[in-house]
């Protein structure tokens, strides 16, 4: 099989190298052609000039965009690149970090059934981020279930079979939210447990503003069932508390109607023409080996 390795990027060349050297060390025993995109999403940051060799894998490309983008569009853009331009058989995308874990891409390939164009999703069952974060995400999860009506418990580290990869670059959520565009193109999953790994340098480059417009942009793909269910809340909620009816009993309601405008305020950054044009945004493309 040709599996395509999919790593956007913005300035954490360092992290790049040690995540090559780890993923041609974990894939030394794995009979199947494995080659390597890179997107570049702008960064201000000089690349290294050389690489090392990498004897498991078999090739290494680095698109360069002009601008930056973003991390759910370089990885939009870069699905895009690979569908136009190579020939293959499944995508894998992965952060450049570490905190997507190298080992982990044969329990991927391992669960691929070559009959199947369900995806293989990487559900995390250990997370090595602190107290805060972990209470921020399971309130996203929380949130996005009561809303959507969807239990999303995993991010960019799947394997997608080509026929997924062609439906996702014509889906608009892709341009806006990785796992929301997935989860609502295909509703069977197979899943594999996953350990989020530590960062390889430094600290991450997410600021709690970022994490909250990722949140947002996942829900935002179900925005239909965010305006059902929460109309369904006002009925119910107003029963509740007709004969109580006072400001304080009104602000659920208030934060539901924020809630609903930023939701569709977020929609907006799903804009298939935009994605369509990407690959205008591609400065040049480096074949490293």
């Amino acid at each position: 099989m040709k599996i395509k390795i999919l790593i956007p990027l913005y300035n954490d060349w360092q992290s790049l190298l040690k995540l090559l050297e780890n993923i041609n060390h974990h894939v030394s025993d794995i009979n199947h052609i494995i080659s390597i995109v890179v997107v570049n999403d702008g960064s201000n940051e000089k690349a290294p000039d050389n690489f090392p060799n990498y004897s498991k894998i078999n090739s290494i490309k680095i698109i360069n965009l002009k601008e930056n983008v973003g991390h759910a569009r370089s990885i939009a853009t870069g699905l895009k690149f690979i569908m136009e331009n190579d020939n293959f058989d499944y995508v894998i995308p992965m952060d450049s970090d570490g905190e997507d874990r190298p080992d982990e891409i044969k329990d991927l390939i391992k669960k691929i059934e070559p009959q199947s164009d369900l995806p293989i999703v990487c559900e995390r069952v250990k997370r090595s981020e602190g107290f805060f974060f972990k209470f921020c995400y399971f309130l996203h999860k929380l949130i996005t279930f009561t809303f959507t009506g969807r239990s999303i418990k995993f991010g960019n580290f799947t394997c997608l079979p080509k026929e997924l990869v062609k439906s996702m670059t014509n889906e608009k959520a892709t341009w806006s939210s990785f796992s929301g565009a997935l989860s609502k193109i295909s509703k069977l999953k197979i899943g594999t447990p996953s350990e989020r790994g530590t960062r390889y340098f430094g600290p991450s480059k997410m600021s709690f503003k970022n994490l909250i417009v990722h949140s947002l942009s996942i829900i935002a793909v179900f925005k239909v069932n965010v305006l059902i269910r929460s109309i369904l809340f006002f009925f119910i909620y107003l029963f509740l508390i007709y004969e109580k009816i006072s400001v304080i009993t009104l602000i659920p309601i208030l934060l539901i109607v924020i809630f609903n405008l930023l939701v569709i305020l977020i929609s907006k950054r799903e804009n298939l023409e935009k994605y369509r044009n990407s690959n205008q945004n591609i400065f040049d493309v480096k074949v490293i080996k």
